[in-house]
């Protein structure tokens, strides 16, 4: 009988042999686990670097790493015996065993480098303090002797040929482009996680010994969070660096610190979002979606964060040991540290004030373009826009006195209102400055001392109505309507018990349910400001959030949602004239609350120019 396409293959009637497998197979199988791609290869060999206490940190690879990776630091080194024993696999000298929930160190579970050994040629050349270099060469599995070698200290490790002793692994690699890149992202996230410690990627492919230089990061020195500052100017670039606000809270013995950008410095996907715990780069969705949730009332739902921020916390509190590649974790306590990035981040936030990014102000200069008055196709135009019957290009030119000769008539009805400066000087000194007209009846113009800022009335008008709506449903607690009939929703059991745990915390915000038996679920009161609601939708709504992420704010978005409407329509509108000291008290009432820089979907309220920028558009500087 032919086996169809969709079934198993026959078995035997044999019963199955149980046998040991070999020690190359197991260190192949374990390869498919801990070396994914080449990237894979340079964190786990970096992250030995780091262990071993380097300070610089070079890394070479050729063809994307297929054909050569190489690491070399100035760390403790080994001895000759030490390779040996470190090629053996669960050998380690991070932990002794005894207690798996106390790692402090990258690296624990031993298994990089046999693994490495199993599936390429790597060579290891390494020298500690007090002994001579050593170099062990395994290739395929195949153990070399050790030999003596040449080397002033620290360590070299090359594995060249990823994957000839598994040549299927191969047709999964991508590009050599993709490859590198995959490396470059690797290698900028460990010299984010480690400020004080220099490292160096090249790149070799073609470019014989020398090599490109992809990416160079010298050690920083001083207070940690200084350090950080400076390494993600060379990491991520000076814009991030210059709309970063430094975060450094704690709470219920956890820490958050780092750097988090401003609401209007976004992005339109999440790569610039890294996350560390202990200083070890993770991914976790619990901490991606908190650093989403504390975003959520400043940015549009399109719009991401840009964030860079370390968790420290007890090691006993985290279990690194999840996944061989040790790039997930899971905490004793998630809801702590969740609540501890969205407070954190919140606070921070709120103390930013009416700060908006200096990109804004970036974008704003580069969209002024001043003519070109020596372009022939400027001063063709002009010539075409003067009267035909006998007047010359000169009349676009005028040279005569001004006294003499009218060059041009105002509208009769122009779009801007000057107001005469009677404003305070002290205002000039506040950061918003003084109102000193109107313009298209939506942009207020405010000059400062050091230049001018222009202000979306609208946009800033609905901000401030938004957060003095929130603040007053903070103060008064969010009412509830109890139903006259209570909503039956039929859920599976499973989905029941789930929402019946986060009851208590759904009271919080106006949401009363309660077991009504099997899987049905009565919800016998809702958020008074929701109005109408569908039971059924928001109950599954809420436990797709709790499947997805673990927690659910659909409530509170829906919530916020309403009041931002009701700010929107509540807020001065486009097109309404505004008097000088209607201008001033939005202004200052810009300064003191929060999130001013940004309207209720995230994008910027004024935009500020500095007096320079604005000579240097008239090519004065």
């Amino acid at each position: 009988m032919t086996n169809s396409p969709n079934m198993r293959p026959t078995r035997g009637s044999d019963r199955p042999v149980i046998r040991q497998l070999d020690e190359t197979a197991i260190n192949q199988i374990a390869a498919g686990e801990v070396v994914e791609r080449p990237a894979s290869v340079v964190k786990e060999l970096v992250e030995n670097a780091l262990d071993a206490g380097a300070t610089r940190i070079s890394i070479d690879y050729s063809h994307g790493g297929k054909t050569l990776i190489r690491v070399s630091d100035d760390g403790c080194g080994m001895t000759a015996a030490d390779l040996s024993l470190a090629m053996s696999r669960h050998a380690t000298s991070k932990i002794d065993g005894s207690n798996l929930l106390n790692i402090q160190s990258f690296g624990f579970r031993g298994e990089a480098l046999p693994s490495l050994g199993a599936v390429g040629r790597l060579q290891i050349t390494s020298r500690a303090i007090g002994h001579e270099a050593a170099s062990l060469l395994i290739e395929g599995g195949f153990f070399h002797s050790v030999m003596p070698a040449a080397l002033s200290a620290g360590t070299v490790v090359s594995l060249r040929d990823l994957f000839f002793a598994t040549p299927a692994r191969l047709k999964f690699m991508r590009s050599d482009r993709a490859e590198a890149q995959a490396i470059a992202e690797i290698v900028r996230r460990l010299a984010m996680a480690e400020p004080f410690i220099g490292f160096t990627l090249c790149d070799l492919s073609g470019n014989g010994e020398e090599g490109r230089i992809v990416f160079r990061a010298d050690p920083e020195n001083g207070d940690f969070l200084d350090a950080l500052h400076r390494r993600l100017t060379r990491v991520i670039g000076v814009d991030f660096a210059d709309n970063a606000l430094r975060i450094d809270f704690e709470h219920k013995g956890l820490r958050l610190s780092g750097y988090a950008a401003l609401p209007t410095y976004s992005r339109g996907s999440s790569v610039a979002q890294y996350m560390f715990v202990n200083g070890r780069p993770v991914l976790d969705r619990t901490l991606l979606g908190a650093l989403r949730a504390a975003y959520m009332d400043v940015l549009s739902r399109d719009r991401h964060p840009a964030a860079v921020l370390n968790i420290l916390c007890d090691p006993q509190s985290v279990d690194v040991n999840v996944h061989p590649a040790k790039s997930e974790v899971r905490f004793r306590e998630p809801a702590l540290v969740r609540s501890l990035i969205i407070s954190g981040l919140r606070q921070t936030l709120a103390h930013a004030g009416h700060r908006a990014s200096s990109t804004v102000g970036d974008e704003t200069r580069a969209a002024f373009q001043a003519p070109d008055l020596y372009n022939p196709n400027f001063v063709s135009r002009i010539y075409q826009s003067t009267p035909a019957s006998g007047q010359s290009l000169s009349y676009a030119f005028q040279m005569q006195a001004p006294s003499t000769q009218k060059l041009m008539s105002l509208s009769e009805e122009p779009s801007a209102r000057f107001e005469a400066p009677a404003a305070a000087q002290a205002d000039l000194n506040r950061p918003l400055g003084a109102a000193r007209a109107q313009l298209h009846e939506n942009y207020i113009i405010a000059q400062t001392q050091t230049g001018m800022v222009i202000v979306d009335q609208h946009a800033a008008h609905e901000r401030l109505v938004y957060e003095r709506l929130k603040a007053e449903r903070d103060a008064n607690g969010i009412t509830s309507q109890a139903l006259l009939i209570p909503e039956i929703v039929e859920l599976s059991p499973n989905d029941a018990e789930r929402l019946l745990e986060i009851a208590p915390s759904l009271v919080n915000v106006g949401l009363v349910i309660e077991a009504f038996g099997g899987g049905a679920i009565a919800i016998r009161e809702t958020p008074a400001i929701l109005g109408a609601v569908n039971g059924a939708d928001l109950l599954k709504d809420i436990l797709d959030d709790l499947s997805d992420l673990g927690h659910s704010e659909r409530l509170q978005v829906l919530m916020d949602a309403i009041l931002s409407r009701m700010a929107c329509h509540g807020s001065v509108r486009s097109g309404r004239h505004m008097r000088a000291e209607e201008m001033n008290a939005l202004l200052r009432e810009m300064e003191v609350t929060p999130h001013s820089g940004q309207c209720n979907h995230g994008r910027p309220t004024y935009v500020a120019l500095a007096l320079a920028d604005i000579e240097r558009l008239f090519g004065r500087r």
